[in-house]
């Protein structure tokens, strides 16, 4: 089946124009969900959701949308495997796709950062996004959408 909407966790998300172009080009619905902090302007075949900007109003409206077949780009390790036990397909705003044996890695990592914050080590933190980062995504997520056609056609 091919994707019903592209849900995407938009509060710090640098490809949202190129997430529009997809959409668009694919005929997919984009939803994108922030908090009232950041203006989010409505093109055709955009939908904006603004919540409220306590801590995890973003990650909680997505959780309770999301359903199996749609796309979620999100940067959040604990909201794409929540997206992932619902069965939609889920993306890093680098392009990669997160599936079920990544997010058990991915998610220990993490859990192992926090530690060493707490106790008092720092690390360098993400690199910085490039131009080829952005080419490197809609790549990854025209490419999903290709495949969900092609699946949608058997």
């Amino acid at each position: 089946m091919g994707a019903r909407s592209i849900i995407v966790d938009a509060d710090a998300c640098p490809v949202k124009s190129e997430i529009e172009e997809a959409g668009r080009q694919f005929g997919v619905q984009v939803v994108l969900v922030a908090s009232f902090d950041h203006r989010m302007k409505t093109n055709p075949g955009v939908r904006v959701v603004q919540v409220d900007r306590s801590d995890q109003s973003v990650d909680l409206y997505i959780a309770n949308q999301i359903k199996s077949g749609d796309i979620l780009v999100t940067q959040d390790f604990g909201l794409a495997a929540l997206g992932l036990a619902k069965g939609s397909y889920c993306l890093t705003n680098r392009g990669q796709e997160y599936t079920d044996s990544s997010i058990d890695f991915l998610l220990d990592r993490r859990h192992t950062s926090a530690k060493m914050r707490r106790a008092g080590k720092h690390s360098k933190g993400p690199k910085p996004f490039t131009d080829e980062d952005r080419k490197y995504f809609l790549h990854g997520l025209t490419k999903l959408l290709k495949k969900l056609q092609e699946i949608e056609k058997e």
